[in-house]
This record gives structure tokens, sequence and C-alpha cells, in this order.
């Protein structure tokens, strides 16, 4: 399969979606396809087999600005939340696994310190983190609570000037190749954030192996025993749940483009395939069926693709809410994977090969369809937003 770099996809030719954008965002776009195709795509699939998480093109990813682009300032590129939505679509349409390392250093790591961070804090870590020479993770999900943060065990206790630690993280992306963890801990005060060093003692992240999703990347344990941070290493804007929520909804808003970007690598794969491979004494493509089948899948493509932008629209005009965060991850994830599964059928056995990066995706979905908040707990923001009857925990 090329894997040379084509500026226009195959899906392009049914919807101009492109003549939604301005020429600002189509500059974002085109960086970001560009980059993917030739940087990521070479050697995805070999990392993927082999497990490895190609550090070697973090470098390459902050030098394109992707880095906390939607930041404004400390070196940040500033750009819109739409410019931003479309490049995590283009990463993601080569690999989740690329798309999560954004989102990870930018919408969660970045953010908290931009959203709740001091000026001194700001100033010492962003500028470093947008050029790639610093990478943060985000230390929220436990290994007991899941999706119920509010069941926080990790805590933080007051030592003098110092804080204390004590507790354990699961599932957190880049904390063994990271410099910084912003550890979210209960304190007497509510939960709190702190800017940790990943190299404090006490400290340890143990990246997590027998994934058969996300293998080349890496997600972690972290244990902290009696790991001592400053007072002046607290996020000293940030008090309760809403903190860490608040950049949550920054990384889902990523994944309603990304996971689109997904559906659009195996849609583009599927017709590629549709018109190269022959049976019955033409190519698969000009059978019924099959075309039903794209149809029915570029339906909802487009559908997801619109929702998108819609949301986007509304995040730069500074209107958008939980629930309408919620709505697009739901659905682009389940759409994303609906699309992966019909478009291994027209791949037929070859689909479940690396011929193709269906198969890849569709496993790479299923970790998206669970981090920043598994199906069940979006269906329970709307749900609540519809009633105003709160049946989390119910």
């Amino acid at each position: 399969m090329s894997k040379k770099f084509e500026n226009v996809a195959l899906t392009d030719k049914v919807f101009a979606f492109d003549a939604l954008l301005s020429d600002e965002e189509r500059g974002w776009q085109q960086k970001a396809r560009e980059f993917a195709q030739t940087q990521i795509a070479p050697t995805v699939e070999e990392d993927f087999d082999a497990k490895y998480f190609r550090t070697e093109l973090i470098p390459l990813v902050a030098a394109t600005g992707f880095l906390g682009m939607h930041l404004n300032g400390y070196g940040c590129a500033g750009a819109s939340a739409v410019s931003y939505g479309l490049v995590c679509h283009e990463i993601e349409a080569v690999d989740s696994a690329w798309r999560t390392f954004v989102s990870v250093q930018g919408s969660l790591a970045m953010s908290a310190i931009y959203k709740f961070g001091s000026e001194e804090q700001k100033e010492e870590w962003l500028p470093r983190m947008a050029r790639g020479e610093k990478l943060g993770c985000f230390g929220l999900t436990e290994p007991h609570g899941g999706s119920d943060p509010g069941n926080m065990k990790t805590v933080a206790v007051r030592s003098g000037d110092n804080w204390v630690i004590n507790g354990g993280k699961r599932w957190i992306g880049l904390a063994s190749v990271a410099d910084i963890c912003i550890v979210w801990a209960m304190t007497d005060d509510g939960v709190r954030g702190f800017i940790v060093e990943t190299n404090s003692p006490g400290f340890t992240a143990t990246p997590i192996d027998g994934k058969l999703s996300m293998r080349n990347s890496v997600q972690c344990d972290i244990d902290m025993v009696n790991v001592t941070v400053p007072d002046s290493m607290m996020l000293p804007k940030a008090k309760g749940l809403s903190g860490p929520f608040s950049c949550l909804n920054e990384a889902r808003y990523g994944i309603i483009w990304g996971a689109m970007g997904a559906a659009r690598g195996c849609l583009d794969a599927a017709i590629g395939r549709s018109m190269s491979r022959e049976v019955f004494g033409k190519p698969i493509g000009g059978y019924q069926l099959t075309q039903a089948k794209l149809a029915d899948m570029m339906v909802e493509y487009e559908k997801g693709m619109l929702l998108s932008l819609h949301i986007g629209r509304q995040k730069d005009a500074g209107m958008l809410t939980f629930a309408q965060i919620s709505v697009g991850k739901l659905n682009s994830v389940r759409e994303a994977l609906n699309i992966a599964r019909e478009c291994r059928t027209i791949l037929g056995g070859d689909g479940v090969t690396n011929e193709f990066p269906v198969m890849r995706h569709m496993a790479n979905l299923e970790s998206v369809r669970t981090y920043e908040g598994t199906d069940e707990v979006h269906q329970l923001v709307i749900g609540r937003e519809l009633t105003d009857l709160n049946a989390f925990g119910a």
C-alpha cells in the first residue's frame, strides 16, 4: 500500500468540506496532513507491531507548532479551535497514538498550567513544552476509580512549605517519558493540582505492557511514595474537580475531530481497495452491495465532520457546553468504530493484516472509546442535560 503523501483524500470527492474553512484553517489542515502522511505513516505499522514509541518524531511535531497550538502566548500559536480540530483530524487519519500525544501534551498538561497555573509557572514551563523540550503528562485516573475521579485515593498533605503526595494513577499517557506530571490529589481543601517533576524521589512510572491497542505509544502506572513538592508547584487557580474536568473537555474536543480522522483513514483504504480488487471479472466497487456500504459510511462520516465543525465554531465563539462535547465525543467514536468494522469487510481477509490500517485503527479506537469518558459517561451527561436529573451513581 502506497505511503506517499496525498494532498486530497478519497473521501473529499463527494462533499466539499474544505469550502467551509477559512484560509488559515486550511493552512493548518494541509500542514498536518503533509506531516502525518510523510513523517508518521511510513513507520506506523512497524512501530505498532514493535510496540515502539518513536520519540525521535517529537522535535519534528514541535517544529510544526502543533503542541499547545490553541493556547495564546508563551510560545504557542494561538490558533482557532477549528484549526486545532483539523490538526487532530489529520494526525489521527494516520494514527490515534500520535493524536493522543499531541492531546496529552497540549490539551491536558499544557492546558492545566495555562488555565490554572501562576504566571511564574506558565513562563517556566509552557514555552519549553511548546518547543517539545519538556514533556508533560496528566495524572488523574486511578486504578480503582476509572470514570469516578471523585473517589480519589491519592492524597497530598502539607508539610511546612511543601506537600507530600502518596497514591497511584493508571493509564497515564507519556508518564515514563515525561519531565513533569500534573498530579491531581485530595487535600484537606479538596482536590488540588500539582506540577510534579517525574525525577522526584518516590515517583515511579511503569509502562503498561500487554496492550492490543495504542501499541506505539506509552501509557503507564504511576506510584507515588512520599513524593515531596514545594508549595510553589501547586496550581493556584484549580480547586475541586472542575479543574481536571476543564482539561478533560479540551482533550475530548480533540477526540471529536480525531476519531473522524480514523474513520477517514479506514474509508480511504476501503474506497481505494474497492477500485483495485477484482472478483467475478470486475472491481468489487462496481457491485451494488459494496457501493451501498461505502455510501452509508460516507453519510455518517460527513455528518460527523459537520458536527465536529459546528462544535468547533461553538468553541471559538465561547459558547460550547459540556453536553455538546459529550454529543460529539459519543458520536464520533461510536460512528468511527462502525465505519472501521464495515471497511474491514470490504477489504476481505487482507483487512486483518497490516497491509491496510483498518485493524490498527479499530484497535486504537477501542481505547479512544474508553478514555476521556466512556460512552456511558457521555450518555449520562447528555441525559442529565435533557432531564435536569443526575443519574450518575444511580
